[in-house]
């Protein structure tokens, strides 16, 4: 099962998608739908889509051959010393993932690893008089 389709995916691309591409794209589609069913199966039909279709753009790349990977955040580059850095925000080129903004967007918030306590005492303190 997959959330959207080879057409999705190239209707937001820049580029024609070449045969072989196409049946990675589809593998890529069913590998996303795994993913966002672990992360958040109740999230409506069209961020599930969206979100499928940007997984699999990220993973196959916009074809240029440009300077920076697809989903790099920072980077540098350096000219005779044949140097070059790169900092991917979620996961590796290529690699399927989910991002900050994808999270947001299937309703899974963007509170991060948050930590909270909870303490008894505080329900049965309710109602006294410290005065």
């Amino acid at each position: 099962m997959t959330y959207a389709t080879t057409d999705d995916v190239q209707a937001r691309m820049t580029r024609t998608l070449t045969e072989d591409e196409l049946s990675v794209c589809n593998a890529l589609l069913a590998d996303a739908a795994v993913l966002i069913d672990t992360f958040a199966a109740c999230a409506s039909d069209e961020a599930k889509q969206l979100v499928s279709c940007r997984m699999v753009i990220r993973a196959l790349g916009d074809g240029t051959g440009g300077a920076a990977p697809v989903g790099a955040t920072q980077g540098s580059m350096s000219a005779l010393g044949y140097s070059q850095s790169w900092t991917i925000s979620g996961g590796a080129t290529g690699e399927l993932y989910l991002s900050k903004l994808e999270k947001s967007i299937l309703g899974m918030g963007t509170t991060g690893n948050a930590v909270g306590s909870y303490s008894p005492v505080q329900e049965l303190a309710k109602g006294w008089d410290f005065l």
